[in-house]
């Protein structure tokens, strides 16, 4: 079983929680996040124009381009954490240029010597797979996918086609961060998508708190919060990763709690 499998047959929802990287204290920050109780870590990659993104994202990439991060770095932080948290998986998450400028094969060969386990590319849709999927596929390196409350049942089948992992499910039209979907829409678009779809369904993009995230996790398979973490290391700094774990460990009790039935 991967590890990406595996965090999400825990016997609850996953927890899943995204941070820039090169936006603080990055390994600190990843330990934190894992010593929270998130099940699976993101790594942004910053950009230059990272269009899905609100402004805590957007500030978060120029926070860490302006320190100077490269790919390199990128990479040589999830070989860190993967020295550091063996069983943990690890998805880096970014834009198209960044991961194929020096090619696919290239791109895929070093998130495997990384460690790393999946990819989520946010502009590649289905119809260009090839110009990133089969050298993920062929390195073993799980391609996530995202769906859309557009993603309707004629889209969705070339949506997963293709995607492993788990599908990211973004809950709302619009960018990461500015507005959250009504949980009524949440569970209706994760039932359809699980009529069809054989790999667990995390749904993400407004999801900011533990109040928030429970009911999420009552209808899906994982929770996705990035935004808020991303706030409180603009706020905190270098102190940020104390305030990580706190709200890490929160959102982890109500995601891994959602469906406990009292007696």
């Amino acid at each position: 079983m991967s590890r990406l499998s595996a965090a999400f047959a825990k016997g609850h929802p996953a927890l899943v929680c995204f941070v820039t990287g090169g936006d603080g204290p990055t390994p600190a920050i990843l330990d934190a996040l894992v010593e929270g109780g998130a099940d699976v870590i993101e790594l942004g990659m910053p950009f230059t124009d990272p269009m899905a993104d609100g402004p805590a994202i957007q500030q978060a990439n120029l926070r860490s381009l302006g320190a100077g991060i490269k790919t390199a770095d990128i990479l040589k932080m999830a070989t860190d954490f993967r020295a550091r948290h063996p069983e943990v998986p690890l998805v880096l998450m970014g834009y198209a240029n960044p991961m194929t400028i020096r090619g696919p094969e290239w791109f895929a060969q070093a998130c495997t010597k990384a460690g790393v386990d999946g990819v989520i590319c946010v502009d590649i849709p289905p119809e260009e797979d090839a110009e990133l999927g089969p050298a993920l596929r062929a390195a073993g390196i799980s391609l996530i996918r995202l769906a859309t409350p557009t993603t309707d049942a004629a889209r969705l089948p070339a949506v997963l086609d293709g995607s492993s992992g788990f599908l990211y499910y973004v809950s709302v039209a619009g960018i990461t961060g500015k507005q959250s979907a009504a949980l009524a829409s949440i569970e209706e678009a994760v039932t359809r998508i699980k009529q069809t779809a054989t790999i667990p369904v995390a749904v993400g993009f407004g999801v900011r708190t533990p109040e928030q995230a429970g009911p999420i996790a009552r209808v899906a398979d994982g929770v996705v919060v990035g935004s808020a973490l991303i706030d409180i290391i603009a706020e905190h700094g270098d102190n940020a990763p104390a305030k990580v774990r706190e709200l890490v460990s929160a959102l982890a009790n109500a995601v891994h709690n959602a469906r406990k039935v009292e007696a």
